[in-house]
């Protein structure tokens, strides 16, 4: 049956403790992952957001309703563990945790909650169908690299959010329920309970709300704003999602494109500790048709369009050949 905390409080996240630390008394919680029992001794993975900590039970030091309640255990079991940090023997250390030196020896254990067999090992190397993934979602976002990911987002939003307000940019949330105006895509459309036979559309962008703010006099607008496009999916095509929206008044281009590489540079360097140098190289809209006939080329492969214009015009191949009499220009891919 599943305990109550009954004042206990977490001292630490399972990857927070260091080898400074060793001896002290803490008290972690989390789901048990790995786990194994070698008859006097049982050790446990302990996980959390933050990673995993080996958790200890050694039965000859342990009251014995407390080992005994730690053999009943299993995948995913949530705990809470109060316990001393020590370092593992050499021979037991893992060089592939961060807490690879580092163990809890348990003194007390309460189980918060029970589980049943999960469908699928909570592992980033697990290969399960994608379907069952979705099912139990719950179960997935315990997966590191999924955690790492939203993680990775909400590091990304904090950086945006201290980036823009240091440059002077208001955030301002702008609403969600409201009229639908022309844009690229179709509109969701949400029906008014209060109004029979009206309805409300979701923003495709806040393009209205952000040019009505510089017209009020709010010069520098941001918001990490959601966004919802009724159209077929595509690679770059999501049906709801979320982007860094701005506005800005009394600017040029390149004072644009200085604030948004500068926001780059920094998370750049925040996020994956890479420096950048700015400005990044800029090519004009004709310049990037010409050279790879897209707006948004991949620039790391360097497949350049080649004008072979001058050498087939007179080839005697009606395609060609017309369509550089016609103005235009025949153009290929040297791989």
């Amino acid at each position: 049956m599943a305990e109550l905390l009954q004042g206990w409080k977490r001292t630490h996240y399972c990857a927070e403790p260091t080898v400074d630390e060793v001896g002290k008394e803490m008290v972690l919680m989390g789901w048990a992952g790995t786990w194994r029992n070698l008859g006097s001794l049982i050790f446990i993975g302990l996980r959390d957001r933050t990673g995993t900590m080996q958790v200890t039970f050694n039965e000859s030091e342990l009251p014995k309703e407390v080992f005994e309640k730690a053999e009943t255990i299993r995948s995913e079991y949530v705990i809470a563990v109060k316990g001393v940090l020590a370092r593992r023997d050499e021979k037991m250390v893992n060089r592939n945790m961060k807490t690879g030196e580092l163990e809890l020896i348990a003194k007390e254990l309460k189980i918060l909650g029970v589980s049943e067999t999960p469908p699928f090992y909570i592992d980033d190397n697990v290969n399960a169908a994608e379907q069952l993934r979705l099912k139990y979602r719950y179960l997935d976002l315990r997966r590191p690299c999924m955690q790492a990911n939203l993680l990775m987002r909400s590091k990304i939003t904090r950086i945006a959010h201290e980036y823009f307000a240091e440059q002077g940019f208001i955030e301002i949330e702008t609403p969600t329920l409201c009229k639908s105006t022309p844009e690229g895509a179709r509109d969701y459309l949400v029906p008014s309970r209060v109004q029979p036979g009206k309805f409300y559309a979701l923003p495709q962008s806040p393009q209205i709300f952000k040019q009505l703010l510089m017209l009020s006099g709010f010069d520098r607008y941001m918001q990490i704003a959601r966004c919802y496009r009724d159209e077929d999916l595509r690679a770059d095509r999501q049906p709801e999602f979320t982007q860094i929206d701005l506005e800005m008044s009394f600017v040029e281009q390149d004072d644009v494109m200085n604030v948004q590489e500068g926001f780059i540079k920094r998370l750049m360097k925040e996020t994956l500790d890479v420096d950048i140098q700015l400005p990044l190289p800029r090519i004009t809209w004709q310049e990037a048709m010409d050279r790879y006939g897209s707006d948004k080329p991949d620039t790391r492969f360097g497949l350049e369009f080649v004008n072979v214009s001058d050498i087939v015009k007179d080839c005697g191949f009606g395609a060609f050949a017309d369509a550089v009499k016609g103005g235009g220009s025949v153009r290929c891919i040297n791989v």
